[in-house]
């Protein structure tokens, strides 16, 4: 273990020091600092899309104390320690790799992706049949990514077998039908629960029609909240310069400059 890394665990099991350490730290569990832990990891991503070095060090110092922080908590409980994690890591990593670490023959990266793919089916199946069920395409896609990420996923593993539409104008068509069936459920005012239903389904095609376009919509929608809050942010600049709150600008006067605003970017 580097000195560096040393360093961090002792800080770690300070904090977590009964009789000496920080009162909020000793009262986290697993499930606590689970929150933080994807709130770190999308600030790294933020750095990332801003490519900001200085962020990404940063932010990247702050996930690896969550990670310090869950193998301090596994070692406490006797679970795990951060040695343990890298270890099997390790492992992991040299069993993905066989071209690497082994005799397998993969000289493209696409040939890495087929055999990646082919052992992990196999282990899928393996596992299936140790608890006695069948197994299918969709196993092993968590359930805890984020929705649009998980809808991808399921998409792909359909497609290996065909359920998937090749032209982009076709997926366009179901989005118009998902629109029209949304359009349905709010004028039949029925409730939250139809509603919520149709509009899953609208997100699920355009997630798709997103896929077909090689479109990651986690990252497009994360640059179009990036976009909408630029401009907003610019409307109350230009408001605020004339000595005005955005609260007293009425919706028409707040489009109005927002196209201003989109106008100017584009001559950009």
């Amino acid at each position: 273990m580097s000195k560096a890394t040393a360093r961090l665990v002792e800080v770690m099991a300070r904090l977590r020091d009964p009789k000496t350490g920080c009162p909020w730290d000793l009262e986290q569990s697993f499930k606590t600092i689970a929150p933080y832990t994807l709130e770190e990891t999308y600030e790294v991503i933020e750095a990332i899309e801003r490519d900001d070095p200085k962020s990404m060090k940063d932010e990247l110092g702050d996930l690896l104390f969550q990670v310090v922080f869950h193998a301090q908590l596994g070692s406490e409980t006797k679970l795990f320690n951060l040695e343990d994690i890298a270890n099997q890591v390790c492992d992991k990593m040299i069993e993905r790799h066989p071209h690497v670490f082994g005799d397998r023959d993969a000289k493209t990266s696409e040939k890495v992706l087929v055999n990646w793919e082919a052992d992990k089916a196999a282990k899928r199946e393996a596992e299936a049949k140790a608890e006695g069920r069948k197994v299918s395409l969709l196993d092993g896609v968590t359930t805890s990514l984020p929705a649009t990420t998980r809808a991808v996923k399921l998409q792909n593993r359909a497609a290996r077998v065909g359920f998937d539409w090749t032209d982009a104008r076709d997926i366009l068509a179901k989005i118009k039908e998902e629109t029209a069936e949304l359009e349905v459920e709010i004028n039949a005012n029925k409730g939250l629960d139809s509603i919520e239903d149709e509009m899953g389904d609208l997100l699920f095609a355009l997630v798709n029609l997103a896929r077909r376009l090689e479109v990651d919509p986690e990252t497009a929608l994360r640059r179009t909240n990036r976009k909408f809050e630029r401009r907003f942010r610019e409307i109350e600049n230009r408001l605020a310069s004339k000595g005005r709150d955005i609260k007293e600008a009425s919706l028409d006067e707040m489009e109005r400059i927002w196209i201003e605003i989109k106008q100017e970017e584009k001559k950009k």
